[in-house]
């Protein structure tokens, strides 16, 4: 009796002709507009993001680009006033040097970490258990913040001969050195520093790089002679060409925009030996009160990051097509 019923509701839910086949959706076709019925879903999880990034990013982003063309009075009304803000800001020779130590700050900071994320991800990689702890060891200054990071070094370097540094360099047999608070080691000290924080974030991306790369080429280059130095050259440099893009435009675009090490451990001394263009614009901006020229510097900060990256992805584009 039982198996009759369920026969009968069988034969039931079958279309018994091409047009109530038509008609009656598949469960397929059912769960697919039930899914496109409910479309909103996502859109609500990201809506808390999205507003957060609406108040706190483009909101701001836009009120900078009209600001920069404004003499911004407080409470008195903002005075329209063209190119002349940044006219004031590019004529600036604190402005140039800014820009100078930005650079090399950041062209430092970028080949270092690459450079030594190369190397970490070469000797830890594999599954092993060790490398895994390894590897997660060597990936914590990545997590911790940089104000944590910055406060430490600055007291690790600090000047006297009982300095943490300067203790070991008086091991090794050298004279104790000022770091930071030298307009000679100052730029190199906040760009080591840069370096041990960049360099294992690099080398979690290259690890990831390196698990994507075909082993049959390493393979093939071993029997054709190469040694290890010749299948890295030949072989995992070539395979890790886009990785090394990204990272290259991530890392410049951090070096750009880079303010709280150098704001917590020298802010810009000594003697402008650091300043950077954000540490510069923070000065303008919030401690001068000129809004306007500081809001013209960032607008060309920006650019000026736009215009790399966009080059950046030209030229890997036209590598990709030749």
């Amino acid at each position: 009796m039982t198996y009759d019923i369920m026969d009968t509701a069988r034969a039931e839910s079958v279309p018994s002709t091409a047009t109530e086949a038509l008609l009656v959706p598949s469960p397929a076709r059912r769960r697919r507009r039930r899914a496109q019925g409910q479309w909103w879903i996502p859109w609500a999880f990201l809506t808390p993001a999205l507003l957060l990034f609406l108040v706190f990013r483009y909101i701001p982003m836009v009120q900078a680009v009209q600001m920069s063309v404004e003499n911004v009075r407080p409470y008195l009304g903002n005075e329209f006033v063209g190119t002349a803000n940044y006219e004031t800001i590019l004529s600036s020779p604190d402005f140039r040097s800014a820009a100078l130590n930005t650079v090399i700050l950041a062209l430092g900071q970028t080949a270092g970490s690459l450079g030594i994320g190369f190397l970490l991800a070469l000797l830890l990689e594999g599954q092993t258990r060790k490398l895994s702890f390894l590897r997660s060891a060597a990936f914590l200054p990545v997590v911790v913040p940089m104000a944590v990071i910055a406060e430490l070094w600055r007291i690790m370097y600090y000047p006297s001969p009982d300095g943490f540094l300067n203790a070991i360099l008086g091991v090794a047999g050298l004279g104790p050195s000022e770091f930071i608070n030298a307009p000679g080691s100052a730029m190199g000290s906040i760009m080591l520093m840069g370096i041990w924080r960049g360099a294992p974030y690099d080398m979690m991306i290259i690890l990831a790089g390196l698990a994507g790369i075909d082993r049959g080429l390493y393979e093939a280059a071993t029997v054709d002679g190469a040694n290890r130095w010749q299948r890295i050259l030949h072989v995992t440099l070539p395979g890790l060409r886009p990785v090394f893009t990204i990272l290259f435009v991530l890392a410049a675009v951090r070096g750009f925009r880079v303010f709280t090490e150098v704001f917590l451990m020298t802010n810009g001394g000594p003697n402008g030996a650091t300043e950077v263009v954000m540490t510069l614009l923070y000065k303008l901006g919030l401690e001068q009160g000129k809004l306007g020229v500081g809001s013209a510097g960032a607008v060309l900060l920006f650019l000026a990051t736009l215009v790399l990256t966009v080059f950046v992805q030209i030229i890997t584009r036209r590598r990709k097509d030749a």
